[in-house]
């Protein structure tokens, strides 16, 4: 997934590093996590993939490191000399399931029995968790539990990569996206620094993201939230605080909750097709794909939305997707991801009933649908 400012929490780069080399006796004594290394390392040494120590471009980063965010030049190396470059990692991110996939194939992962129930069962486990969060950052928590289901199963598949071999892979021997990847490998160490644990410590997915969540670096310093108020941002442990994170992800991209997020729409002719699938954001106006051809009762004219075409399981689909689509794809940027996200959502809505969980100041007579109002009728 996929961003990056705090909880309050966070602590800057620069004063956050003043304060870890001032208390360096402390940091000995209490983060043995750091220290540790050293026996890890030398379990490594003639491993024939811990060679990124001795690699120009590697050298060359870790001196940016040490310039801009002051960390020891010995600790950077011996993180990476104790890094695996993963051949899975490559050959998997080379084939994401979305680029290989028709929607109807996409769907058929992610809306399952199974996951529906495991779903219900998880929303019913820590409903208190979820009408809080509801009532704090104002996401209902359908949405929640539906991020969880579809990147982790409710936290039960979080990944086995160690995130140190899944971003110095990714990030010195993947071009494609090297970039992005160093840039998370540093938000990485930050993380790392700033929780007082040892990079080698972390696990995640092929692409570094962690916990129940599934977030990358640059986002868990950006929004994971201590929401069990134990201190620390525990999205791998602690369901409070996954929940909350996810919540808080939602609120800062400007999750709105009150209207529709997708509509499927039929289309009259194929002028429409060179509207569709143009880019994740809605910046069309509905006028605009009416006379084109898109067929929709429920929307004004100008309201912003973006076309999609979608092979589904009984042919061409076409949806609309509004502003809280968009929000969705902000999480991971595929517009099948956020119907799949959409639709579990729908779903598990329905079967926990229209109150459940819903924030406290939205809960009332029948007509006013509170949390769940955004995915009625859709």
């Amino acid at each position: 997934m996929n961003a990056l400012a705090s909880d309050g929490r966070r602590r800057g780069p620069g004063r956050g590093w003043g304060r870890w080399r001032r208390g360096r006796a402390a940091w000995r004594r209490g983060g043995a996590a750091w220290i540790s290394a050293a026996v890890l390392i030398a379990a490594y040494a003639g491993s024939s993939l811990a060679d990124y120590g001795k690699r120009t471009d590697v050298l060359g980063y870790v001196d940016e490191l040490v310039a801009q965010h002051g960390f020891d030049r010995a600790a950077l190396l011996s993180w990476f000399e104790a890094a695996e470059r993963q051949e899975r990692i490559l050959e998997a991110i080379a084939r994401p399931a979305e680029r290989v996939k028709s929607w109807g194939e996409y769907r058929a992962i992610f809306l399952t029995s199974r996951r529906i129930e495991q779903g219900v069962e998880f929303w019913r486990r820590h409903e208190s968790s979820l009408a809080r969060a509801a009532d704090e950052y104002r996401v209902a928590p359908e949405v929640v539990v539906a991020i969880l289901g579809v990147e982790t199963s409710y936290g039960r598949i979080t990944g086995s990569f160690r995130v140190l071999d899944a971003l110095v892979t990714l990030g010195f021997d993947y071009p494609p996206r090297a970039p992005f990847f160093r840039g998370e490998l540093t938000q990485f160490f930050l993380l790392t620094r700033e929780e007082d644990r040892s990079p080698l410590d972390f696990s995640g997915s092929y692409a570094g993201a962690m916990g129940y969540g599934q977030f990358i670096p640059s986002s868990y310093r950006a929004y994971a939230v201590d929401f069990d108020g134990d201190g620390r941002r525990d999205i791998w442990k602690s369901v409070d605080d996954a929940v909350g994170s996810v919540a808080n992800y939602f609120q800062r991209h400007g999750w709105r909750g009150d209207g529709p997020v997708a509509v499927p729409v039929a289309v009259e002719g194929d002028r429409a097709d060179i509207a569709a699938n143009e880019g994740l954001a809605p910046n069309y106006d509905v006028g605009e794909l009416r006379r084109l051809g898109v067929q929709v009762d429920a929307l004004t004219d100008d309201t912003k939305a973006a076309l999609f075409r979608m092979e589904g399981g009984n042919g061409t689909e076409y949806w609309l997707g509004l502003h809280d689509f968009y929000v969705i794809t902000r999480y991971n940027r595929s517009a099948m991801y956020a119907l799949a996200v959409l639709q579990l959502a729908q779903e598990l809505r329905r079967r926990m009933g229209p109150e459940a969980s819903a924030p406290a100041a939205m809960r009332g007579p029948t007509d006013v649908p509170g949390a769940s109002a955004w995915a009625a009728g859709r």
